[in-house]
C-alpha cells in the first residue's frame, strides 16, 4: 500500500515556460481543478484553475503564477495513510509523489487514495462497525477480540482517533464481519466497554460511492 502504486499517470505535470490557456485545457479535459507544477525534475506545487481564471491572460506563463501546495508531497514508499494525511493538512485533492532524491514521480488523487484506503481496512466487506470510547491503558485489542470473538463474529479492521470531547480517551472503530451486532454490544458493554455508535449496514453495497461513504462512517468523520 505505498504511494507510488496509486499514481495517476492521466495526470501531467505543468513546466515554468507552459502557458496558462494550456494549463486550463489540460484541466478541463481531465476535470481537475488542479495541475502539478514541476521544473528538472523537481515539484514545485500546484496551480489552481481559480489563480488562472482571476488572472485572465491565457498567454500568460505558469512561473508567473502562484503556486499552491508546495509542501502537498510524500515520498513514494509512504503508506497510503499518509497521502490522505497529507492531503488534509493541505486541504488539496491532489497529493505529489517523489522519490527519496525527491525526483517527482507523479501524483495521487483523493478520490484513488480513498478506495485504496477503504480497500485496507475491509469497508468494502459487508458486516457492521462499532465504535468504543475508552481510556488509553485500558486499550487492549486481543482482549476485546476475544470477547467479539466469543459472540462468533471477527474483527476485520481497526481504527484509533483521539475522542474530541475528552483528551484522556479514544475512540476505538472496528470494523466487523457481521451486521447483526446486538449480542456483540450487549457483552462488551457487559465487561465494562462503552459503546457510543454503531452501523449495521445493508445487504448489496457495491458502488463507489458507498464504499467512500462507509469508510467516512468508519473514520467518524
Amino acid at each position: 500500500m505505498q504511494a507510488y502504486e496509486f499514481i495517476n499517470s492521466l495526470i501531467p505535470p505543468l513546466k515554468l515556460t507552459d502557458r496558462a490557456g494550456m494549463a486550463l485545457s489540460w484541466m478541463e479535459e481531465i476535470r481537475t481543478d488542479s495541475l502539478p507544477v514541476t521544473d528538472q525534475g523537481r515539484f514545485l506545487g500546484f496551480i489552481e484553475d481559480e489563480i488562472i481564471f482571476e488572472l485572465n491572460d491565457p498567454q500568460e506563463l505558469i512561473g508567473n503564477i502562484q503556486l499552491e501546495c508546495n509542501a502537498c508531497w510524500v515520498y513514494s514508499d509512504k503508506h497510503i495513510y499518509d497521502v490522505l494525511r497529507v492531503a488534509s493538512e493541505n486541504q488539496s485533492n491532489l497529493v505529489a509523489v517523489v522519490d527519496r532524491e525527491n525526483t517527482y514521480l507523479g501524483v495521487v488523487t483523493m478520490e484513488d487514495a480513498i478506495a485504496a484506503f477503504a480497500d485496507s481496512l475491509s469497508i468494502k466487506s459487508q458486516g457492521s462497525v462499532l465504535i468504543l470510547s475508552l481510556q488509553m491503558k485500558d486499550y487492549l485489542l486481543s482482549e476485546i477480540a476475544r470477547l467479539v470473538e466469543s459472540e462468533n463474529t471477527k474483527i476485520l479492521s481497526s481504527f484509533i482517533t483521539s475522542d474530541p470531547l475528552d483528551e484522556s480517551k479514544i475512540k476505538l472503530t472496528l470494523k466487523l464481519d457481521k451486521p447483526e451486532l446486538r449480542h456483540v454490544k450487549a457483552t462488551l458493554e457487559r465487561f465494562g466497554y462503552r459503546v457510543i455508535d454503531h452501523y449495521q449496514e445493508e445487504t448489496g453495497i457495491s458502488s463507489e460511492e458507498d464504499r467512500i461513504g462507509n469508510l467516512l462512517r468508519f473514520l467518524d468523520i
